[in-house]
């Protein structure tokens, strides 16, 4: 089958398309026939080793683990003696946050991964794409800030995966939001639900004068320190991006009644999770943001355009 490797830190010319074995799924795994994965900044972080901090866990000169890629949905083919819940033939979606190995033909999971049913009314596409931002949305508004109804939330990088579901799931828990993008975004991110818009390439949202109880930076672009005078007295700063001025800003939000907070969204998925997503795509709560597609072959220009910073939404992998 065709797989993509890294077997080197570096640019999108170090992605591989290689012919490896097909997986053969052990007694607790099913085999997944990958019909659609997605190429997002994290999936850029593990090529490049930036920030350093990916070094310190997947290989310190190069990467241990070849294999690439994250999310995926597609089709049960096999399953081993003792998986219960999937049988051959059903449409899934889900994540491999450990071992990866989502950009190609075919993955083997374990049953007891972060793996539903795709939603009835959903493309392959627009599952993996739900699941790319919005998991990691929830996990950061619901699990982490409990975000209640009538709250202000200001997502920063709201034309994002993560910002992009974020703006729909903040809605969805009743909040008053404001949405951080680029002018040519506003109309995108007010579409998604947002009640306000902010142009950062012509306000400045931490000098407006305006507070909100949970500001959730979706691109990693501000820090606590620049975000406090934001927030309300007991105001929650939430980042996705794990850096030394994160972990600063952790320390020093424990000497105040603001705080800032960061979660491995990643390793904290579950059934239930994707589930909530499911049903909330079903009901019309949620709705995919497709940017551009590539074919597995194409994986090193999704990677480039992941990396100049201007996707909009979702950068979808069609497998099969």
């Amino acid at each position: 089958m065709k797989a993509i490797h890294v077997t080197q830190y570096g640019g999108p010319e170090v992605l591989k398309l290689v012919d490896v074995e097909k997986p053969t799924p052990k007694e607790n795994e099913i085999l997944i026939k990958v019909h659609a994965g997605v190429v997002g900044p994290s999936d850029c972080a593990f090529r490049k080793a930036d920030p350093f901090i990916v070094r310190l866990i997947y290989g310190l000169t190069k990467p241990r683990n070849p294999k690439q890629g994250t999310e995926f949905s597609g089709v049960v083919e096999a399953v081993g003696k003792d998986v219960t819940v999937f049988k051959q033939g059903d449409s899934v979606f889900g994540m491999e946050p450990n071992v990866f190995g989502a950009h190609a033909e075919y993955i083997c999971v374990p049953e007891k991964n972060p793996i539903t049913f795709k939603a009835t009314n959903a493309s392959y596409e627009e599952m993996v794409g739900v699941l790319d931002g919005a998991a990691t949305a929830r996990t950061f508004l619901q699990d982490v800030a409990k975000v209640k109804p009538g709250q202000k939330v200001l997502i920063n990088g709201a034309s994002g995966a993560v910002g992009a579901y974020g703006v729909q799931l903040a809605k969805h828990y009743g909040a008053e939001v404001t949405g951080v993008c680029s002018g040519a975004n506003v109309e995108l991110v007010k579409s998604l639900g947002a009640d306000h818009v902010i142009d950062y390439t012509k306000t400045d949202f931490t000098k407006t004068g305006q507070t909100y109880d949970v500001i959730f930076d979706a691109v990693g672009k501000n820090s606590f320190g620049a975000c406090k005078k934001a927030l309300t007295k007991n105001g929650l700063y939430l980042t996705t991006v794990p850096t030394l001025g994160m972990l600063w800003g952790l320390i020093s939000s424990m000497f105040g009644s603001k705080k800032a907070k960061f979660a491995t969204a990643g390793l904290m998925q579950n059934r239930e999770t994707l589930t909530t997503l499911k049903e909330a795509f079903e009901a019309g709560k949620l709705k995919a943001v497709i940017d551009k597609r590539y074919t597995l072959a194409q994986i090193a220009d999704a990677h480039r355009y992941v990396d100049t910073g201007r996707k909009k939404g979702n950068v979808i992998i069609t497998v099969a």
